[in-house]
């Protein structure tokens, strides 16, 4: 370990040096750590690598239409708590590139990053809090041939900590503005076409395929203020796996279908989105499917409901169902549903308006299993197009903000869901669903010289589950540099009651962040942009640096 530190810093110094002199070097340096506490308040028992820790650091040096990098990962003595074990006690230069870009070719060797269209069909990406970086090892390649039309070529393997996926991943993406090559201006129209293949051994069973393709086209419009979009994506058949064993050598398809369409103008937002998928789980290593850690992901399957930000509205989420699963415990196909989104803005001296003016959000979503026949001895199925299937996930949500002076603004959310447990908890769906009413009320105050004070109040109302909560946080900012909060989530009316406590604060100057916080941390899902993961109750200290050049 001592040796590779080494060798980071001697490259760090060096492009140092050099760029002083010629070209241009940014980077920055990460470290998420925690020491974890035996709690009996909550029974958790603290493991033997009580300290662990995520540090990450990046480096990368441009000169002229050249840039290269690479990324140096620690996971020591273990990765954080809800990370993938296969990270930990792992630490090295995780990836690398070698980047060539000027007006009409832009060519990568090493990893890279990508995404073609929405990324229903291809994504790789980082994203730290979720523990996911499924970057691609190979060639990337992108071509302007004209203004209108843009080509790109990917061939590689993706990232799997610090291994590469067994599977190889060849893509080929177009993307045209048809409204330019035909010289049309009422509209704008944007087209595309891609291919992705995972092609993976056999290891001599004649039943797999060596190669599976998806195939995926869309559509892209602007006329005015009105605007919409609709993708379609078709998967060749290929095998089911549950908890990395092969469900049965039977292959089944997938196709991913989504629309979307909205209306924009000063003061006033409508948006709608429908999506269907069936069958449409996809990674680079077959026996990967399923895997809660979300590991060798070739596409990206977001949940789409509203983000929330609160403590209260941040327990029952959404976690996309894209799997067909065929078994005497749990018949899944798919999903389908559909998200809609309204957005207002009450006018300055209106009777709602005010002095300064009021912003209204409304959301509504739902979504559903796939309405289908199951033969389970025979691996079996037959899905409707939408049908009447399983009820997964309902949530109305309705957010008022409103400024009542120059230093006092108000933000109000009321949040009503409804989830199946197993959509939240893992396991089996259709079993169980719990009702919950969620409002908030936070106030913020601001004062001179970048000081302020934010209060939040939060209750929750169900039944079910772990029955009522109510939680409350106050944060005060000293300046713009220094901020310190503390924060409560008290869970009632159940067998237990418990109180999820933290406080903490951080502190920043110029491009450096140190954050440090103490408490307990509720067990559940936690998302970013609609891809969850799974984080177990905790009690600890944790800390967070960040710098950035």
């Amino acid at each position: 370990m001592k040796k590779l530190f080494f060798q980071v810093i001697l490259i760090f110094n060096i492009c140092f040096i050099t760029a002083q002199e010629n070209g241009n070097f940014y980077g920055g340096l990460e470290s998420n750590m925690q020491r974890l506490i035996t709690d009996d308040g909550i029974n958790f028992l603290a493991p033997e690598d009580q300290f662990r820790a995520n540090s990450y650091i990046l480096l990368n040096y441009n000169l002229g239409k050249f840039t290269a990098g690479l990324q140096y990962e620690s996971y020591l003595p273990s990765a954080m708590l809800g990370y993938s074990p296969i990270y930990d006690g792992q630490n090295d230069i995780a990836t690398y590139y070698l980047n060539y870009k000027d007006k009409t070719l832009d060519v990568t060797g090493g990893f890279f990053y990508e995404q073609f269209g929405s990324g229903l069909i291809l994504r790789s990406w980082e994203d730290r809090q979720l523990g996911i970086n499924n970057a691609m090892k190979g060639v990337n390649i992108k071509f302007n041939a004209t203004d209108d039309l843009t080509l790109k070529g990917v061939f590689g393997r993706q990232r799997n900590a610090f291994e590469e996926s067994v599977g190889t991943i060849q893509a080929f993406d177009a993307d045209l503005s048809l409204s330019n090559a035909l010289n049309i201006d009422a509209v704008d129209i944007q087209v595309g076409a891609s291919y992705v293949a995972r092609y993976q051994d056999t290891n001599g069973n004649e039943a797999l395929p060596s190669t599976v393709g998806a195939y995926g086209g869309r559509m892209d419009f602007i006329y005015k203020n009105f605007y919409g979009g609709v993708e379609a994506i078709t998967k060749d058949p290929d095998v089911i796996v549950n908890e990395g064993q092969l469900s049965s050598n039977k292959l089944y398809d997938g196709t991913a279908l989504q629309v979307n369409a909205g209306f924009a103008k000063k003061g006033l937002g409508i948006n709608a989105t429908f999506r269907r998928l069936e069958n449409f789980s996809f990674f680079s290593d077959r026996l990967a499917e399923g895997n809660v850690f979300n590991q060798q992901l070739i596409n990206y399957v977001p949940g789409l409901t509203k983000q929330q930000d609160y403590l209260l509205t941040n327990i029952y989420v959404y976690n996309p169902q894209p799997r067909l699963i065929i078994e005497s415990f749990d018949q899944r196909a798919g999903e389908v549903g559909a998200q809609v989104d309204l957005y207002y803005s009450f006018k300055k001296g209106s009777n709602l308006g005010g002095k300064y003016g009021t912003k209204l959000a409304a959301n509504f979503s739902y979504w559903g299993g796939l309405d289908a026949e199951y033969n389970i001895e025979n691996k079996w199925y037959k899905a409707k197009f939408i049908g009447s299937g399983k009820q997964l996930y309902r949530d109305v949500s309705l957010e008022v903000k409103k400024r009542l002076s120059k230093d006092w603004s108000t933000v109000f959310t009321y949040q009503n869901v409804l989830i199946d447990k197993g959509v939240f908890e893992g396991g089996p769906l259709g079993n169980s669903t719990v009702i919950s009413n969620i409002g908030v009320l936070e106030a913020t105050r601001k004062f001179e010289n970048g000081k302020a004070l934010r209060i939040v109040g939060q209750h929750l109302w169900t039944n079910k589950d772990r029955k009522n909560w109510a939680a409350a946080v106050v944060e005060y900012n000293f300046s713009t540099r220094l901020a310190l909060y503390v924060a409560d989530s008290w869970n009632y009316g159940g067998l237990n009651e418990i109180h999820y406590y933290s406080l903490g604060g951080s502190y920043s100057k110029g491009n450096t962040r140190l954050g440090l916080n103490y408490g307990r941390q509720r067990g559940g899902l936690i998302c970013v942009g609609g891809v969850c993961r799974f984080v177990p109750e905790n009690t600890g200290v944790s800390a967070n640096l960040t710098i950035a050049f």
